[in-house]
């Protein structure tokens, strides 16, 4: 039921912050300030310097709402670090046969990168429940509702590519949730990360009145 749980936990907040920071401290005071925005989810990237030991900071503060996970993770052996550290769900630019048979032996949901049909097959073939369409922004929401023609059963979490304008499209397209990146960070400046909080709320604001 672990994963089943998280994934419900992902689908009904929509909104996953993907958080790039410079350094650990700089990833947590984003994922702490997206969280008071709105955004539930924190996809902690490990092109962060010291990912696992902001996951692990993030998962001290004990806030059983906040859904923490780690992105860019490009190999079994940091999907593992990650988990250890407390990553709730693990995600991937790519399709990792390794990294799905490591998040299986855990429980934990993996959503890879795909941006092929054959992808997202061979994807859901290892035991994937959603995967994400990465690079969201050259696929478009239009993607989503041509995949599921056929695959009706597939969830697909879109990753870059989604703004404040657009949000609506992937929604009414059938996106499982929403991955926000760069969107989230753009006002950041001389160490204050206020503006990031904004930026959340705005889009969960425009998430409550699409929905």
């Amino acid at each position: 039921m672990q994963k089943f749980e998280v994934l419900n936990e992902i689908h009904k907040g929509y909104l996953v912050a993907v958080i790039r920071g410079k350094n650990k401290e700089d990833a947590v005071e984003i994922s702490k300030q997206a969280y008071q925005g709105g955004i539930r989810s924190l996809e902690v990237t490990f092109s962060t310097p010291g990912a696992e030991e902001a996951i692990a900071e993030l998962v001290r503060i004990g806030d059983s709402n906040m859904i923490v996970g780690a992105g860019t993770v490009l190999d079994g052996e940091t999907a593992r670090i990650a988990i250890m550290k407390g990553a709730r769900y693990i995600v991937s630019p790519h399709f990792s046969p390794e990294i799905a048979t490591v998040c299986n032996r855990y429980a934990i949901p993996y959503l890879p990168g795909c941006g092929s049909v054959t992808e997202i097959m061979h994807a859901l073939e290892s035991g994937v429940d959603v995967v994400k369409l990465f690079p969201g922004s050259l696929m478009g929401p239009g993607f989503i509702k041509d995949v599921k023609g056929p695959i009706p059963h597939v969830e697909i979490m879109p990753s870059g590519g989604v703004s404040i304008d657009n949000i609506d499209k992937w929604v009414n397209n059938g996106a499982f949730a929403v991955g926000i990146g760069s969107a989230l960070t753009k006002g950041v400046t001389n160490g204050d990360y206020s503006s990031v909080q904004q930026v959340a709320r705005t889009f969960a604001d425009k998430l409550a009145s699409i929905k």
